[in-house]
């Protein structure tokens, strides 16, 4: 049988957002099959009685469970699902050897793993479960879809394809084998680096501080990770970022490949003006494209919400939580 690693859990309330009195939040714990043991904020509604819908939550690729990831999950518990919002491995509170590394497939089992949890908590209704990715947990998220048949809802709010950006670039401006080739020599070289120096050597999070030149998604995500809107002390992107070469299986993995064989329910929701909206609207007509399965699939564009406005609402409510309550209300019937 699977042991738990012993992980160091904050018992403090160290969110980016404030508590809710309308619900009950514990800590808790679950293995993937790794052997990974994985860290999470389990959200519950107060007074609730019988086996609840549930939500299993995780997101943006380099934050933790303690900024948005679970301020989805606490907002969506007071509207009546028992949710968590858990810490990939190798990041946050979760556990992992070696810190700073993402896998495609080690990260969608995480997404799995946290199914498992709920599918076996006896306060959850096995059959009625769901999961929300954001930003890059949004392409994991229909990764996961596409593979987990337990799953009956998913949502991807302001998603990455992270396998897209890292093999093709921003607005696939890299999709070269030039390109990539420059890309895998760095990446060979810099384990040796690694190897030499006997640490794994940081990209760097989001830039800090901020050029006076830098385009505006990353005045956008400095404005999130960087000030004390969304800053975390253990969050990759608000501090040292991802290791170098911690995304490096990604040039070769698209993540997207049959998700037009989701079965469930999917809603792929972007901010008119994300610079990451090209990512939500081509998953989501590469998912209704010769499928058999589209009435029950939906892309929701916002009106005037940039990328990390739908990490906590930008100060403009820009994350549709009743649009989130009504789509899980329906499908996880």
């Amino acid at each position: 049988m699977m042991k738990k690693e012993e992980l160091k859990l904050t018992q403090d309330w160290d969110k980016t957002f404030p508590k809710s009195d309308r619900v009950n939040h514990c800590k808790v714990t679950f293995v993937n099959r790794y052997g990974i043991t994985l860290a999470a904020d389990m959200y519950s509604p107060k007074d609730a009685e019988g086996k609840l819908p549930a939500i299993a939550v995780c997101g943006p690729f380099g934050a933790v469970k303690e900024q948005c990831a679970g301020l989805y999950a606490q907002t969506m518990a007071e509207r009546g699902f028992l949710t968590v919002a858990f810490d990939p491995s190798f990041t946050g509170e979760s556990g992992g050897n070696v810190r700073y590394m993402a896998s495609p497939d080690i990260n969608t089992e995480d997404f799995m793993a946290a199914v498992d949890f709920l599918s076996l908590c006896d306060k959850v209704d096995p059959e009625r479960i769901g999961i929300i990715g954001i930003c890059g947990w949004g392409g994991m998220a229909l990764n996961t879809a596409a593979l987990d048949t337990r799953i009956k809802a998913t949502v991807a709010s302001t998603m990455y394809d992270m396998t897209r950006v890292n093999a093709k670039g921003y607005f696939d401006s890299e999709d070269s084998e030039e390109a990539r080739y420059k890309k895998r020599a760095a990446m060979s070289a810099q384990r040796l680096v690694d190897l030499k120096k006997g640490e794994y050597t940081l990209g760097g999070g989001v830039v800090d501080p901020l050029p006076e030149d830098a385009p505006y998604f990353v005045k956008d995500y400095y404005d999130y990770y960087k000030t004390e809107r969304g800053y975390h002390a253990r969050s990759l992107n608000s501090n040292g970022g991802w290791n170098v070469i911690g995304c490096e299986s990604f040039i070769n993995q698209p993540i997207l490949k049959y998700t037009n064989e989701i079965r469930s329910a999917v809603l792929v929701m972007h901010g008119e003006k994300a610079h990451s909206c090209y990512f939500g609207r081509d998953a989501y007509a590469d998912m209704v494209k010769d499928s058999k399965y589209t009435d029950n699939k939906e892309l929701l564009i916002i009106a005037g919400a940039s990328h990390t406005d739908l990490y906590d609402g930008g100060g403009k409510d820009a994350i549709p939580f009743d649009k989130l309550e009504s789509f899980f209300m329906e499908y996880l019937k």
